[in-house]
């Protein structure tokens, strides 16, 4: 493993509080702000964002495929599908197909930050 240096840098104060500030609210060191920010690399809170952002629309599709799962059993056993049941799965489809829309955004600004 490469031994780590220390590189000091002069800065104004209020820049320094400024600096600091941001790292506080997105809670990174100030380190990671700065290595980040000059390799143009994806900061840890957006790191932890997107984690958490998929792990979400995970438990939320499972919950909606469950949701269609029980509807189509529903339907094949009892071979007739009501109007309520089909705008219940349109409103499940319609919710999928927005958190798709919201994942496909997220994911493409990931590659932009990943491609530089």
């Amino acid at each position: 493993m490469e031994k780590e240096v220390r590189i000091y840098i002069r800065i104004q104060k209020s820049r320094k509080e400024n600096w600091k500030k941001i790292c506080s609210e997105k809670q990174i060191s100030l380190s990671s702000l700065i290595i980040h920010s000059v390799e143009k690399r994806i900061l840890d809170d957006e790191r932890r964002k997107v984690l958490n952002f998929i792990e979400e629309q995970d438990n939320i599709f499972v919950r909606i495929e469950t949701n269609i799962n029980q509807l189509a059993r529903h339907v094949n056993t009892m071979k007739a599908i009501t109007p309520s049941d089909v705008d219940y799965f349109n409103r499940q489809l319609n919710h999928i197909i927005e958190l798709k829309k919201e994942q496909n955004s997220i994911f493409k600004k990931i590659y932009s930050m990943i491609g530089k």
